[in-house]
């Protein structure tokens, strides 16, 4: 196959030549014949290169996965390893484009030793010109190629960010839930982030140009001895500057992203307490743990920097003395009448070449070790939290929820906070639970629901348990108002319809109408068009919990489990509370309710009092109730009366 295309690329060469020749005069006297033939031998590998990309580009479109399926109906993506399987076409294609870089790098050194050589001895300008533009076309060919190559790569980085995007958003809000929340919640996509920008940028040039330094250093051999020997050396100094800023900075680099983590958590927690930090005056002690992690951080950064950029620095001044050495050789070689004068200026530019790949990986050394290090913590958060698996679909609920024997430990805690909980409800029943606090209720709703995963016991909605649906599934049958209310950037629609594409706008209202809010909403600016804010900062605290309460009855789910609701509620917040249960109860449903004051108990009829992580009493309500308030029995206390009171 390689003698076919050197035939053809011989025989259009002679065909240029014949032209040139009668361009410019005899065509005996072009002297750029072999370099011609060179320059027409590669240009089929170039198009071949160029196929190939094309071909892996075509692949990697119709292998885009993301997770849950993308657009164009793929299967989702389970692991790393997927994606970079499905562009295994465009990396050897980028392999192959780098191979023809590498060879029209040649071009200029090349050019020079002709024009010494052959051009300057013969005295030939038609020579010169033809050379000339042969050598402008090989690079507008390097150019066309170096920007392919470019922008391959950030599209690569683009597909990448998008297949795992999803990923690493279902990661950044499930950690919280199966892990205790510390340093950025938003690590993984901030990971995910120096991954693409890495790819983008002009690092990964550098690695694949790596392996082409034998190649340059071969050449500089076939030169002359002394000048592949210099070359040779140049490039084991740069290679052990590389592999000693690796080992210089890796633990730098590492204790440089755990206090960006710290920094960044800070921060977004003052964001989030700003009115604490204002109304008690606490902005200027947080400021100064902010700054004292800044600090620690910005020293850490600069050691890392100072090594990074002292060692770019050292491999520069190498590069330009090995070029000088070369010179040198080259020198004495052509007094010693052992190489000609091209010989001189072909090899150093040659050797300066061999070593520009080991400078560029260094000056791109301190985002090369954080891309890497991020790598290496999206798949240890793959690994710790892999995708939920497609599960059987099962028929919505409508029978009976059991709780049997279950023990809670929070995400990332070894204390259990419920033991043994047990207790079984059936439709149209409503369920109040109370106790002092720390008894371990809102841990015991928050394992109802599948917010956190049970230690030990099972919670079963129609005989199957939990983690038989997947969360998606489930949610739809589940409504939950937690005792601290957070509502979405958005319109008040779209909290209350969960954010769903397509939305049932009868089932919304009718949801608004169920938790009493629809007249309040009526009355916002644009109704249920008025955005929210993030947060929900543009409405008060009882608005926020009474819409937060329809979206828990959106859709009429089977089981509406709700944390302290009434908290921030006044009294016609109340009275559409318990209206609401009631709703719930009469078409089928199943209510939970979390409470503190007795306002919230008036529709419910069954009851549980907790303490100390444990069920103290399951039962009817008004008998528990009864117990709870029955009158001591005892002694009545002495009325001690002062001398000259009254009667």
């Amino acid at each position: 196959m390689l003698d076919i295309v050197f035939e053809y690329g011989s025989q259009v060469a002679s065909g240029a030549q014949a032209w040139l020749g009668q361009a410019f005069g005899s065509p005996d006297r072009l002297r750029g014949a072999s370099t011609l033939e060179l320059a027409f031998g590669v240009a089929p590998f170039i198009v071949a290169a160029i196929i190939l990309v094309r071909f892996g580009l075509a692949r990697r479109r119709r292998a885009r996965v993301a997770p849950g399926g993308d657009r164009d109906g793929s299967p989702p993506v389970r692991d790393l390893a997927s994606p970079l399987e499905a562009c295994r076409g465009v990396l050897v294609g980028l392999g192959l484009i780098t191979a023809m870089l590498n060879v029209l790098y040649l071009t200029g050194s090349f050019f020079m030793l002709e024009v010494y050589d052959r051009v300057v001895p013969s005295r030939s300008v038609p020579t010169l010109i033809g050379l000339a533009a042969l050598v402008g076309a090989l690079y507008v060919f390097q150019a066309f190629l170096d920007i392919l190559r470019g922008r391959i790569l950030v599209r690569i980085g683009e597909w990448l960010d998008r297949a795992f995007s999803v990923r690493a958003y279902d990661i950044v809000a499930r950690w919280p839930l199966r892990a205790r929340a510390s340093g950025d919640g938003l690590q993984p996509v901030r990971d995910l982030d120096q991954v693409r920008s890495y790819l983008s940028g002009l690092g990964p040039t550098a690695l694949f140009d790596l392996p082409w330094i034998p190649f340059y250093l071969t050449i500089c051999f076939l030169f002359h001895p002394l000048i592949g020997l210099t070359a040779s050396i140049g490039s084991l100094l740069l290679v052990s500057l590389t592999l000693l800023t690796n080992r210089l900075t890796h633990a730098r680099m590492k204790e440089v992203a755990g206090q960006i983590a710290q920094r960044n958590a800070l921060a977004e927690a003052s964001r989030r307490n700003a009115e604490v930090l204002q109304a008690m005056g606490m902005r200027g002690r947080l400021a100064a743990r902010w700054a004292e992690a800044n600090d620690s951080y910005m020293a850490t950064q600069r050691s890392a920097a100072d090594i990074t950029g002292g060692f770019g620095s050292v491999s520069k001044v190498l590069r330009m003395v090995l070029q000088s050495a070369v010179l040198g050789v080259g020198g004495y070689l052509v007094i010693m009448q052992e190489a000609t004068a091209g010989i001189i200026i072909a090899g150093s530019i040659l050797a300066s070449r061999a070593l520009a790949p080991v400078e560029l990986a260094i000056a791109h050394w301190k985002s090369m070790t954080a891309a890497r290090q991020s790598w290496k913590r999206l798949q240890q958060y793959w690994a710790q939290l892999p995708a939920e698996e497609e599960k059987t679909p099962l028929p919505p609920p409508c029978k009976a929820l059991a709780v049997e024997a279950i023990a809670v430990v929070p995400p990332g805690e070894q204390t259990v906070v419920v033991q043994e909980a047990s207790f079984a409800l059936t439709p149209g029943q409503g369920l109040g639970i109370v106790g002092p606090s720390a008894s371990g209720k809102s841990s015991l709703v928050r394992a109802i629901v599948g917010v956190w995963a049970s230690a030990r016991g099972k919670v079963r909605l129609d005989g199957a348990a939990l983690d038989q649906w997947s969360s998606e599934a489930l949610g739809r049958h589940i409504g939950y108002l937690p005792q601290d209310v957070e509502l979405f950037a958005g319109t008040v629609a779209q909290n209350i319809n969960r954010f769903e594409p397509a939305p049932d706008a009868e089932a919304m209202i009718a949801a608004a109408r169920a938790a009493g809010v629809h007249e309040m909403v009526l009355r916002l600016p644009k109704g249920y068009d008025t955005p929210i804010g993030e947060g929900g900062a543009a409405l008060s605290a009882g608005q926020r919990q009474r819409i937060a309460l329809a979206r828990a009855l959106y859709r009429d789910p089977f089981l509406v489990v709700l944390d302290e609701p009434n908290s921030n509620l006044d009294a016609e917040g109340d009275q559409a509370l318990t209206q609401a249960i009631h709703g719930v109860r009469a078409r089928g449903g199943i209510a939970i309710v979390v409470a503190h004051r007795t306002s919230a108990l008036a529709a419910l009829d069954q009851l549980i009092v907790m303490a100390e992580g444990r069920v103290q009493a399951f039962g009817p309500k008004d008998a528990l109730l009864a117990k709870m308030v029955q009158p001591r029995t005892g002694p009545v206390p002495l009325k001690v009366v002062t001398e000259g009171a009254g009667p």
